[in-house]
């Protein structure tokens, strides 16, 4: 699996299309899950808000970054 880093140290992003479809979706489940975002109003499923980052990744809107230092991965907002 390719991966880019700016140094040893850095995080790097992970080529999530790279991923087993499995493993991914326990990714984005579990990231869902402790970010504990606010959907306004009304409540979503696990499953609508997995999608939706999802497609947030397949538009290029996010990023799935591990952190070498911590040994943990986060989902940002990819800067263009």
């Amino acid at each position: 699996m390719a991966a880019e880093a700016d140094d040893e140290e850095g995080p790097v992003e992970v080529p999530w299309r790279e991923l087993p479809a499995g493993t991914l979706d326990e990714l984005l489940r579990s990231w869902v899950l402790r970010e504990g975002t606010d959907y306004g109003h009304r409540e979503h499923a696990l499953e609508d808000k997995v999608a939706s980052v999802r497609r947030q990744l397949a538009a290029g809107k996010a990023r799935i970054i591990w952190d070498l230092e911590s040994e943990s991965f986060d989902i940002v907002a990819a800067h263009r």
